[in-house]
C-alpha cells in the first residue's frame, strides 16, 4: 500500500452540560471506550496514543459497552439501534442489528455470560427492553418508569438482577431472566442517573441529580445505606464506577469533585478536586485496574491517583468540537501539529507522542477558519469572531495585545517573509505587517474566498467565488494589482509551493490547477480525481507534491511532475470531509475532520 495509517489522535469524548457520559472498560482491562458524534473512540488506557474509531452508525452514538466475553461491542444511537460489533479484528464486522428502542439509547448492560443485552433510554413505546444478542429476542420487560430511563446495570452473578434509574425520581429492581419487576426504590428525591453492580455482586449503587448515593442489597433490592451521610456531594451525581474486589466506589459530580467510598463503611475515603471552572464538572468516571478516570464537560479525561487528590496524574486533551484547519510547526527539534475548532479552541499535538496541550490564556471566542506558522514562529489564525491573532509558537499562550480586529469576518490568512499576512475577509483584503494592518482593498467588485502569499513575500494571490485568480505585486505596505487568472469554478483553496515555484489552486470543478510562477503562471498541469468538492490542499516540503481532500472524504496526493501518479487515500475520515492538511515531513501527512480526530499517514512513492 502506498499509504498506512500511522497514528489516530483520537477526539475527546462528546460533552452537553448535565447530562451523564457513560464511559465503558474492556473486561481484559486494556482498553476504554467511548462515543463523540457518531463514532464510537477505542482508546487503550496505558497509551492512549493507541486508539480506534467505528463509525458505522448514522446518527449519534451515546452509549458503547464491551461483551464480558471481550469479543463484541454494542453501541447504541439516538435512533434507537443497537450495533453488536466484532473487536477483535480492524474492519469491526458487525454481527447483529436490532432497533429495540424507538428513541434514544442512553445505557446498556450485559449479563456476564455475554448471552442478553438490556437498553436504555427516551422511546415512544416503552423506555427499556432485554433480548438476546444473538436473535433479539425479548427476554422479559424492564417496566414501571414513566420517564426516560438514564441508566441500567445487570448482576454479574447469577441468579440475575437488574435495576435502573429514571428522570421519574425512581430506581427499579428486577429479577430475571426472564425479567420482571419486583420493586421501586423510591429514596431518590431528583433524576437518578446512574445505577451499578459490583463485580461481586452483593451490592449496587443509584445516585442522582440530588446529590446522593444509596446503596442496596445485589439480590434482594433492599436499601443497605446512604454515603457520606446527608449528602455525598453538593452537587448532581452523574456517574458511579466500582473497584475490581468490590470494597470501593468511585462517583462524578456536577460538584466538580470525584469522591472514592468505602463500600462498608460508607464514607468519602479521598476527594479529587478538579477545578473551579465550568467546565470542570465532572459527567464521567471509570475505574479499570488501577486506572481511576473522569471525564470533564472539557471533555478532558482525567487519570485520578488517591496520592494526589488536587491534581490528575495525566489528562488526555484534545477536541471534542468539530475540527476545522490545521497546521504544522517544527520547533525545539520536533514537530507539532496545531488544530482548531469550531468552538474557538486550539490545541497542540506533540508529532511523535500524540500529547496534547490547549494555548492557555483567553482566545478565540469562535470558530477558527484557518491558520499558518511565520517566520517569526507565531501561530496567526483567524476567527468567526473577527480577529487575527499572533500567538507564540514558543510560549504558546495567547497575548491580549497580539490581537488586530478586523471590519469584517475573516475566513482565510496566509503568511510569507518579511513579518507579512494577508487575511482574506467577507469583501475585503487586508494586508498585515508586523501584527498591524497597512493595506486594505475593499469595493472590489468581486467576492473573495481565499488568498495566498509568495513565500518571499512579493505577490499575493486571492481566489474568488467566480473561478478568477487576481495576482497583486506586494510594495512597501500595498498591493497593486498586476495580472489575473482563470480556473473552471469558485476557487476553494490556493497555495504557493514552499520554494515559490508553484501556486496551486482547488476549484469547484473539482480540479487542482498547479500554475508555474516564473513561465508567467503557464498551466503546469491539471489534476482531476475527486467525486466531490475539493476544499483544501497542502503542498509537500519538498514542492514535488500536493495534498488534497475534499467532500467526498477521500484525500489525494498527487506528484506534480506527472499528472497521472497519484496516491489515493479514500474514506480518510469515513463519516465528514476532510477539513484539514498538512505535512510533517515528505513522507508524513496529517488530516483531520469534523469528527474531531486527526490522523498520520506514511506516504510512500
Amino acid at each position: 500500500m502506498p499509504f498506512e495509517l500511522k497514528h489516530v489522535f483520537a477526539s475527546l469524548p462528546q460533552m452537553e452540560r448535565g447530562v451523564a457520559k457513560v464511559i465503558g472498560g474492556d473486561p481484559k482491562g486494556k482498553n476504554f471506550l467511548y462515543t463523540n458524534g457518531k463514532s464510537v473512540i477505542i482508546r487503550n488506557i496505558e497509551n492512549p496514543l493507541i486508539a480506534d474509531v467505528f463509525t458505522e452508525h448514522a446518527h449519534t452514538v451515546n452509549v458503547a459497552k464491551y461483551a464480558p466475553s471481550g469479543f463484541y461491542i454494542a453501541s447504541g444511537d439516538a435512533s434507537g439501534k443497537v450495533k453488536i460489533w466484532d473487536t477483535t479484528q480492524k474492519e469491526h464486522l458487525i454481527k447483529y442489528e436490532y432497533t429495540p428502542l424507538s428513541g434514544k439509547i442512553l445505557d446498556m448492560a450485559w449479563t456476564e455470560d455475554s448471552k442478553r443485552l438490556a437498553v436504555v433510554g427516551d422511546g415512544r413505546e416503552k423506555f427499556a427492553a432485554v433480548f438476546l444478542w444473538d436473535s433479539g429476542s425479548s427476554v422479559g420487560e424492564l417496566s414501571g418508569h414513566s420517564k426516560t430511563i438514564n441508566s441500567v446495570d445487570i448482576r454479574p452473578k447469577r441468579p440475575y438482577r437488574a435495576a435502573t434509574g429514571s428522570d421519574d425520581t425512581t430506581a427499579l429492581f428486577y429479577e430475571g431472566p426472564p425479567f420482571k419487576y419486583k420493586c421501586s426504590l423510591p429514596e431518590h428525591s431528583q433524576f437518578v442517573n446512574c445505577v451499578r453492580f459490583s463485580p461481586d455482586g452483593s451490592y449496587f449503587a443509584t445516585a442522582g441529580s440530588d446529590g446522593q448515593i444509596y446503596l442496596y442489597d445485589g439480590q434482594k433490592g433492599e436499601l443497605v445505606r446512604s454515603l457520606g451521610g446527608d449528602k455525598a456531594h453538593k452537587g448532581g451525581i452523574y456517574a458511579l464506577s466500582w473497584s475490581a474486589d468490590s470494597s470501593q466506589l468511585i462517583s462524578a459530580s456536577g460538584d466538580k469533585t470525584v469522591k472514592l467510598w468505602d463500600a462498608e463503611a460508607g464514607s468519602a475515603v479521598t476527594t479529587f478536586t478538579l477545578g473551579s471552572d465550568v467546565n470542570d464538572l465532572q459527567l464521567g468516571c471509570l475505574w479499570q485496574n488501577n486506572h481511576m478516570l473522569s471525564i470533564s464537560l472539557s471533555g478532558h479525561i482525567n487519570y485520578l491517583d488517591k496520592n494526589s487528590p488536587d491534581r490528575p496524574i495525566r489528562v488526555l486533551q484534545g477536541h471534542y468540537k468539530s475540527i476545522q484547519c490545521l497546521t504544522v510547526h517544527k520547533g525545539d527539534g520536533r514537530s507539532y501539529i496545531y488544530s482548531g475548532s469550531h468552538d474557538g479552541h486550539i490545541a497542540c499535538w506533540d508529532s511523535e507522542t500524540g500529547q496534547c496541550e490547549g494555548l492557555s490564556g483567553k482566545g478565540h471566542t469562535n470558530q477558527v477558519s484557518r491558520m499558518m506558522v511565520n517566520n517569526s514562529h507565531e501561530l496567526v489564525s483567524c476567527s468567526m469572531d473577527d480577529t487575527v491573532r499572533f500567538t507564540s509558537a514558543t510560549t504558546k499562550e495567547y497575548s491580549a495585545g497580539d490581537v488586530v480586529k478586523m471590519d469584517f469576518q475573516p475566513k482565510c490568512v496566509s503568511v510569507a517573509d518579511g513579518g507579512l499576512s494577508l487575511a482574506i475577509c467577507i469583501g475585503q483584503v487586508v494586508l498585515l505587517k508586523d501584527k498591524r494592518k497597512v493595506f486594505t482593498l475593499d469595493k472590489l467588485g468581486f467576492e473573495p474566498e481565499v488568498g495566498a502569499l509568495h513565500p518571499g513575500g512579493a505577490t499575493a494571490a486571492v481566489g474568488d467565488t467566480e473561478g478568477v485568480i487576481h495576482l497583486y505585486s506586494v510594495s512597501g505596505d500595498s498591493l497593486t494589482p498586476s495580472t489575473q487568472l482563470k480556473v473552471t469554478a469558485e476557487v476553494t483553496d490556493l497555495g504557493f509551493s514552499p520554494d515559490g515555484a508553484f501556486l496551486a489552486a482547488l476549484d469547484c470543478s473539482k480540479a487542482l490547477t498547479v500554475f508555474t510562477v516564473a513561465d508567467g503562471y503557464s498551466i503546469k498541469g491539471q489534476y482531476y480525481g475527486h467525486h466531490a468538492k475539493p476544499v483544501v490542499l497542502s503542498w509537500s516540503p519538498d514542492s514535488e507534491h500536493v495534498a488534497t481532500g475534499g467532500m467526498d472524504t477521500n484525500v489525494f496526493v498527487w506528484e506534480v511532475s506527472d499528472p497521472d501518479k497519484r496516491i489515493k487515500i479514500p474514506d480518510s475520515h469515513r463519516l465528514y470531509h476532510v477539513s484539514g492538511l498538512a505535512w510533517i515531513d515528505a513522507n508524513t501527512l496529517v488530516t483531520t475532520s469534523h469528527d474531531a480526530n486527526i490522523k498520520l499517514w506514511t506516504i510512500k512513492y
